[in-house]
């Protein structure tokens, strides 16, 4: 299994953010889709960053309620890890652990075409795991 096939299910849909956009309104957008992280991106499309609910909670931290006021560019992270439609689902689990990120942009020909979460991750681990044991079942019965 890897990363397209999280997407085929889930589609390709991205919800991004300007980087300009103040951090209440990323709030509102990340409540509304109910979803954790946005990609911050410029006209042409290109990642410049993201920003995560762990990257608000640090800004709030460190600026207190000011950070409303503060904009998608200020709390990003810039250093954005991704992943392509090719990986597969064990080496984002293992890019997501040692980096500890729960989404990863998937990148293909240079251009955003998904996000994946660790929630997605899990779910196509578990629905794996599934049909393993489905055809082992299936395996044992025919042995009869």
């Amino acid at each position: 299994m890897n990363v397209q096939s999280i997407l085929e299910a889930k589609g390709h849909d991205v919800v991004t953010t300007r980087p300009e956009t103040s951090i209440a309104d990323v709030c509102r957008l990340l409540q509304r889709r109910r979803i954790g992280a946005v990609p911050v991106v410029d006209d042409a499309g290109t990642i410049l960053g993201i920003l995560s609910e762990r990257d608000m909670v640090a800004g709030l931290s460190e600026h207190g309620v000011a950070v409303i006021g503060l904009t998608a560019a200020q709390l990003m992270s810039r250093q954005v890890r991704h992943c392509h439609p090719d990986d597969s689902i064990g080496e984002i689990m293992a890019v997501m652990t040692n980096r500890r990120v729960r989404h990863l942009p998937v990148i293909d020909e240079g251009r955003l075409c998904g996000l994946v979460s660790i929630g997605d991750v899990v779910k196509a681990r578990l629905d794996e795991a599934a049909l393993e044991v489905d055809s082992l079942r299936q395996y044992v019965m025919e042995a009869r």
